[in-house]
């Protein structure tokens, strides 16, 4: 066949005034001309809508991609001694090498700065209470509850009790972040600020101050600080339910199922002891001091309020972190595994980094790896060249709310008299409106957040009392919390990042205040440790926290002083062999001092535990294998009875049931069985307590409802199972069973397809990334511009593969391990770590979610330490020298 196109016949040939390729560009316009004056116009209208469209096109681009980082050549960075190598792989995670730590502290902060400094700007005014400056009053709440808690007031007390190295550094990290700030206009920053500027803001940016880091450490330990809902809730169901009731829903701790993080030792003369049964190898070293005698210690709870979720918040905020001995190894020496579960977010809440001084001196002692946050100097998680560590949440009881009987605006009873308050008033500054004046008021306990939430409020008209005084419209509501009082916790930070042993790393411990972390260790020399620290409040008989306190009564006080952190639980080689931490219960019930109450239930630390028991020795991709599985606890607990229900009507129902028959109880995002089953677990939760229980109480399908309906199940009649909204009928376990499942089966049809074959879990459960301000502003151009969503993954709630997500209100997910590491401690450079999103926080930059899909397919990256290796992996060099 020819490649010649057709010869035109005579009746498809153009004729003499038709635009053809030889037609003179003066016949086309003059053919154009004839067309009818409206086409015409039409036309021209849509070349100009097209043209305007290229023009925007063009000019969000530019601004979008203004912000992006310079990664190669040179810069001069005001400040810095000497030069500053910043080497960046291809995935952009950058390696720092210096010859002093006030250097490298320096380079660290102007390369935050490069990719991450509109979020380090929108921390520091959440911590400071001033997001109204640029956000106007949609936000004038969450400002008005920090300013009553004064979480910048606290930051600036604790510059003072830093060590001088802390300080320096903090210093030194300022002002590499101010080198960074000094010659850029906003819109050079962030694309956030150029896109705020189009709405009229007229803002430039501070200086960063070395508080703005320390105050940070306040909102960690706040979304961080343990079980504040579960008093809130107790509140306000003993309104209408019987404490038997109440306590049903948050049964004890089953210690015999699911083992404690340290299976062994005790307290002796106010040290904690290892004994034969924790099989540790050395004791801690007794203080010269005496402890102070303790009569009773008691539990406290915590209340929740409106405020943004810097980390993340609620049961699905944990963590798994495991570590393993060379017996247990492949290398033959200890494997440490971590992976944080925080709320999820765009960018995420970690930047990898290295800090690394060409030569170890008394000048420059860093040589560290790992996970950091923008806005804090040093690494909070990882390892450096001796040891490496790894943190999960304690979520001691760190809080206390006390019911306050108040005469006028500024006084209040203790013991029968009436005594002053301490007041303040904040001055908040709102965007385009008068400035807000706030009247702070505080007790001997803490301030009064009834003041500034609705929520505390209502808790203090309803929350009961042994000896009430003048309720009148309802009782004031203090605050007593860890966080409040300062602490040298960035200490702590610095001194994990130098440590090269465990005396050294239990030393930086103890100055871990707030937010208590279980801290699980590993180094060179083959020894792997537990250790948790924290500030964690002795209490008086007669405050057991479940509820709120009668605060006119000093019996109900703290002591004032703090479990004493030789007390504290630790274990350093155990010979089982290896230690896991998931949140669960640090410690037995014969520990003579309250920790908390309200543990994690221990599922996932169980599974762990059977895993690494039947692996034997393990691998680096065997360790990072285990943090990806996914069995589901619940399912099987409840898929026994589910396949016991024999009367579904039809075929369309059982088919449908049919999927757990030989089901691995695995939850993968592919999978058929996993789908339904969370759908009936959602159901099941639905039908069984929304009729009994306030809104704000209705399950979120987190571990204490698997343990809440694990104890109901095998009772096949109770007051739960009764739907209290049909009149004349009791409903049994079986006939909420049924129901769940059919209208599981229902609802999975609409969603997904007839064919049970064809549902897959991922379609349901999505992990959407959002960027936490431009990305929920609504405007939909906007959002796509900032935000990553429509993840597809598997695991959930209470599962190793953590994927959390809340049964009432759907199965998005809401918190999820924000990032996986294993180190290998035989060969730091055979270690693989994986972040949640990227490196950059520019939603430009090729950097801003490229892990995202290697995370979500189970995969991570390898994890380059040594100078040769970091050498081979550098895709760019930039070089920061001295001067200006």
């Amino acid at each position: 066949m020819s490649d010649q196109p057709p010869t035109p016949s005579p009746d498809t040939a153009p004729d003499a005034g038709a635009d053809s390729a030889d037609t003179p560009r003066t016949s086309r316009w003059q053919a154009f001309r004839r067309l009818p004056r409206a086409v015409r116009w039409t036309a021209w209208t849509a070349v100009g809508v097209v043209l305007v469209l290229v023009v925007l096109a063009a000019a969000v681009v530019g601004v979008v991609r203004r912000p992006l980082p310079q990664t190669s050549g040179e810069v001069t960075v005001p400040g810095l001694t000497a030069s500053v190598d910043v080497l960046r792989d291809d995935y952009d995670i950058p390696q720092l090498y210096a010859d002093t730590d006030a250097d490298l502290f320096r380079a660290q902060g102007y390369v935050h700065a490069q990719e991450r400094f509109f979020e380090m700007d929108f921390r520091r005014h959440v911590t400071a209470g001033r997001l109204s400056e640029i956000f106007g009053e949609d936000t004038l709440e969450t400002d008005k509850f920090i300013r009553t808690m004064d979480w910048r007031g606290v930051a600036e007390q604790e510059w003072a009790l830093l060590q001088p190295a802390t300080r320096d550094a903090l210093t030194a990290y300022a002002e590499g972040v101010n080198a960074y700030l000094a010659e850029r206009k906003p819109s050079e920053m962030a694309a956030e600020y150029a896109v705020l500027g189009l709405s009229g803001l007229d803002y430039t940016p501070e200086e960063w101050e070395p508080v703005d880091s320390l105050a940070w450490l306040k909102a960690m330990a706040w979304d961080l600080r343990g079980n504040m809902d579960a008093e809130v809730d107790r509140v306000q169901l003993s309104v209408d339910h019987t404490p038997d009731e109440i306590a049903a829903l948050w049964p004890a701790y089953p210690f015999d199922q699911h083992p404690p993080i340290v299976s062994g030792g005790g307290v002796v003369d106010g040290v904690f002891e290892q004994n034969a049964t924790a099989n540790g190898t050395r004791n801690p070293t007794r203080p010269a001091y005496p402890p102070e005698v303790v009569a009773a210690l008691d539990r406290v709870q915590d209340t929740v309020a409106a405020m943004p979720d810097l980390v993340g918040s609620g049961r699905g905020v944990g963590s798994n972190s495991w570590v393993v001995d060379g017996e247990h190894s492949a290398t033959g020496m200890p494997l440490l595994a971590n992976d944080p579960h925080l709320g999820i977010s765009q960018p995420g809440i970690w930047m990898q980094m290295g800090l690394h001084c060409r030569e170890i001196s008394a000048e420059c002692t860093l040589d560290t790896s790992g996970f950091t946050f923008s806005g804090v100097p040093g690494v909070i998680i990882g390892h450096n060249a001796d040891v490496a560590w790894g943190f999960t949440n304690l979520g001691p009881d760190v809080t206390d709310l006390f019911l306050e009987q108040t005469e006028g605006d500024d006084r209040y009873v203790r013991d029968g008299e009436s005594v002053p308050m301490q007041v303040r008033t904040e001055t908040i500054e709102v965007r385009g409106e008068d400035d807000v004046s706030l009247r702070v008021r505080e007790t001997v306990h803490g301030p009064l957040i009834s003041d500034v939430s609705s929520e505390f409020a209502t808790v203090g008209a309803n929350a009961p009392t042994d000896e009430p005084g003048e309720r009148g419209s309802g009782y004031a509501v203090a605050l007593a919390w860890t966080a409040l009082d300062p602490a040298p916790t960035a200490d702590a930070i610095l001194e994990l990042n130098r440590a090269s042993n465990w005396d050294e790393f239990r030393a930086a411990a103890a100055d871990f205040a707030v937010p208590a972390q279980n801290l699980v260790y590993a180094d060179r020399e083959g020894h792997i440790g537990y250790q948790s620290p924290g500030r964690i409040p002795i209490r008086r008989s007669g405050n057991d926290g479940t509820m709120p306190v009668e605060g006119w009564i000093s019996a109900n006080d703290w002591t004032g002083d703090y479990i004493p952190f030789d007390g504290l639980p630790s274990v350093l080689d155990p010979a089982e062999g290896f230690i896991v931490t998931a949140n669960q219960a640090v410690i037995g019930p014969d520990y003579p001092y309250l920790l908390t109450e309200d543990w994690d239930y221990g599922y996932r630390s169980t599974r762990i535990r059977e895993l690494l028991a039947a692996e034997g020795e393990l691998s680096v991709q065997e360790m990072a294998s285990l943090q990806l599985d996914s069995a589901n606890p619940m399912a099987g607990m409840l898929v026994p009875y589910l396949l016991d229900i024999e009367d579904l009507p039809g075929r369309y129902y059982r088919n449908a049931q049919d999927l757990f028959r030989g089901w691995d109880l695995s939850s993968p995002a592919d999978s058929a069985p996993a789908a339904y089953f969370n759908v009936v677990w959602r159901k099941l939760l639905e039908l069984t307590f929304h009729d009994d229980l306030r809104t704000r109480s209705w399950p979120d399908g987190g571990d204490r409802w698997f343990r809440v309906v694990g104890a109901m199940l095998p009772e096949p009649a109770g007051p739960w199972w009764d739907d209290v909204d049909t009149e004349g009928v009791v409903e049994t376990r079986d006939d909420i069973l049924r129901e769940a499942m059919l209208q599981a089966r229902d609802e999975l049809t609409r969603r997904q397809a007839r064919d049970p074959r064809r549902w897959t879990w991922g379609h349901l459960h999505r992990m959407n990334l959002h960027n936490a301000t431009l990305g929920e502003s609504g405007i939909a151009p906007i959002e796509r511009l900032f935000n990553r969503d429509g993840w597809q993954v598997g695991g959930g709630g209470s599962i190793v593969d953590a994927t959390s997500w809340n049964a009432v209100d759907g199965y998005e997910v809401t918190a999820a391990p924000s990032m996986r590491m294993v180190v290998s401690l035989a060969d730091f450079d055979d270690s693989r770590w994986i972040n949640l999103t990227g490196v950059s926080g520019h939603p430009a930059s090729s950097h801003y979610s490229d892990q995202t899909e290697l995370y979500v397919a189970g995969q991570t990256l390898p994890w380059a330490y040594s100078v040769s290796a970091v050498e081979a992996a550098t895709d760019d060099r930039l070089v920061l020298l001295p001067g200006g």
